[in-house]
């Protein structure tokens, strides 16, 4: 209906919906198939995503014979999110990675910092081609986190970490808020996910060659968060000690059609509700030129032109409560007030601390 044609364009628009998803698909109860759900409906009643065809494109990735080929985004990104775990100065006997994939963090954990690791991820295809890591114990779970419940009991899981994954959840809220239940106190929350100004330039050059070729756009790069839409999510459930940092990687392409081949063998292809799923030949070609023109960045030797793909990664630490975590100090009250810090070194000389009286205006 219109009503909800509008609704979705708000939705897109502010790049964030607090909703739970259409579809709920669990599969794996210690490796065996658990349930099915479907016709879930979101508090908005609009989501953002559909994870049916996210759960698709993975699968296709999954069985792609060269899929080792595209793991080089998400195997860098996995091994600074591990880095980030190993600076924790404990060891750390329950590890959960969310949105595991083919094992992109698991693969780096070491048993000095973790004592087993269950990984889940919603493509059980994606998740059978994890690695075991060396000396940890790894469990793999195939389900989808989008609007369900862990399963895990309260406070049993000393870490959870996530290697982008979380940027087609439509119900992040939900999901960080499941995440603490699980946590332990003081334990950690540790993950990456696409944010802010990711795939840009493709973002444009697609609008303004189907405004050209066609007399209007359809969205087809998927809407991101923004990074104080993160800090007030993982602050508004519960998580303290907060600690947030970008990273901006560039991949350079000869042309576009490289780019959306590792995107689909990533499986990072659109999955917004509302997207047009055939982009005309045409328009493919206009974009391409729009990219090399507004983008393309000539080579230092000879006259080629490639084209920049960035990629905006949001890092994020996020402890839950505990009483043995500093706290903040009181503000403390000063003995000199700031109008007589010019006497600092007089007070110093004298005995390191004194009363300041006030000076007669007259001099006397």
């Amino acid at each position: 209906s219109l009503l909800q044609e509008k609704m979705l364009i708000t939705s897109l628009g502010s790049q964030f919906s607090k909703s739970i998803p259409s579809l709920i698909f669990t599969v794996g109860k210690r490796f065996g198939v658990r349930s099915f759900s479907t016709g879930s409906v979101s508090q908005s009643g609009v989501n953002v995503f559909d994870r049916r065809s996210k759960l698709l494109q993975r699968e296709r990735a999954a069985a792609s014979s060269d899929v080792d080929n595209y793991d080089f985004m998400k195997e860098e990104v996995g091994y600074r999110v591990s880095d980030r775990v190993l600076d924790v100065a404990r060891k750390m006997e329950v590890a959960v990675d969310v949105g595991s994939g083919r094992g992109w963090v698991t693969r780096h954990m070491t048993e000095h910092s973790v004592g087993r690791v269950i990984g889940i991820e919603l493509s059980q295809g994606l998740l059978a081609q994890a690695p075991e890591p060396e000396g940890v114990s790894l469990e793999r779970l195939a389900m989808d986190i989008d609007g369900a419940e862990l399963p895990f009991s309260d406070n049993s899981v000393d870490v959870v970490t996530s290697c982008l994954a979380m940027h087609w959840v439509n119900d992040l809220p939900g999901v960080f808020r499941e995440i603490n239940r699980i946590l332990k106190p003081d334990g950690v929350f540790i993950g990456a996910m696409f944010g802010g100004e990711t795939l840009m330039e493709l973002r444009t050059s697609l609008q303004l060659a189907e405004l050209e070729r066609e007399g209007g756009f359809a969205p087809h790069i998927s809407p991101f968060v923004e990074v104080k839409d993160l800090g007030g999510l993982l602050n508004s459930n519960n998580f303290t000690l907060l600690t947030i940092d970008t990273d901006d990687l560039k991949v350079r392409y000869p042309s576009i059609f490289p780019l959306m081949r590792d995107l689909k063998g990533m499986g990072e292809s659109n999955a917004a509700v509302n997207r047009k799923l055939h982009i005309h030949r045409e328009t493919l070609l206009a974009a391409n030129a729009i990219y090399a023109d507004l983008y393309g960045e000539r080579m230092e030797e000879g006259d080629q032109v490639v084209l920049p793909a960035s990629f905006q990664v949001y890092y994020w630490i996020g402890w839950k409560p505990d009483k043995s975590q500093p706290k903040a100090l009181q503000p403390q009250k000063s003995d000199v007030s700031l109008k007589d810090l010019y006497k600092l070194d007089e007070i110093v000389e004298k005995k390191g601390f004194t009363d300041i009286t006030e000076e007669d205006p007259k001099g006397k």
